[in-house]
């Protein structure tokens, strides 16, 4: 890879280390959720899992792109599908617009970060090219993998650990503030672990429907 895919081959080194399947990552990584979270095509996120490269393309057509993936993939609460119209109004604009948007691939920042928001995409959903995209989306499974690798990890980062080795020389009230520190990051972690549980859960039932 090039030094501007530097730092998603760094975490594909590192995500290949902590799986044991280096350079077989769609092996054991989530592919499709992947896919959901960026706007990447799923073919596409298989080849970059696997050390390879995306295909070339301009902004205009990774614009025009996304915007398609979200008609894909996203859908109204009854199940069906948006319409242009519906997505129109959603960014904020009218039908017309939204078409020659799909055209040129060029629309309004203001227009594209009320889709953004709507349908909970990342920032830079629309702009960000693919191995951004999939770099950003790969931060949460490193970091729990990481968690798992390294108990303590966390820890060490927040100084909690350097902090408990200086406990005999910590009165009653400094112990019960790391205390609670502690109990804090555990708390968060089981939160955060559950939402992706049920995020996943969200995605395997949307697939079968």
């Amino acid at each position: 890879m090039s030094d501007a895919n530097a730092p998603l081959a760094d975490v594909l080194e590192r995500l290949g280390e902590l799986t044991g399947r280096a350079g077989r990552l769609p092996e054991v990584l989530d592919v499709a959720g992947l896919s959901y979270r960026t706007g990447i095509p799923v073919g596409v996120v298989v080849e970059l899992l696997s050390g390879g490269r995306a295909p070339e393309a301009c902004l205009a057509q990774r614009v025009r792109q996304r915007l398609d993936f979200i008609r894909e993939t996203r859908r109204r609460p009854d199940g069906k599908r948006y319409s242009l119209d519906e997505l129109a109004r959603i960014a904020g604009t009218s039908r017309q617009w939204l078409s020659e948007w799909r055209k040129s691939g060029m629309p309004s920042l203001e227009h594209t970060d009320r889709l953004r928001r709507f349908f909970g995409l990342p920032a830079g959903f629309f702009t960000a090219d693919e191995q951004e995209a999939l770099y950003e989306a790969l931060q949460p499974e490193l970091q729990c993998l990481e968690a798992e690798a390294d108990p303590l990890l966390r820890l060490r980062e927040s100084g909690l650990v350097r902090l408990a080795a200086r406990a005999p020389q910590m009165n009653a009230h400094q112990l019960a503030t790391l205390a609670d520190l502690a109990e804090m990051i555990i708390a968060s972690e089981r939160a955060g672990r559950s939402a992706d549980a049920g995020s996943a859960a969200d995605l395997k039932g949307a697939g079968r429907a």
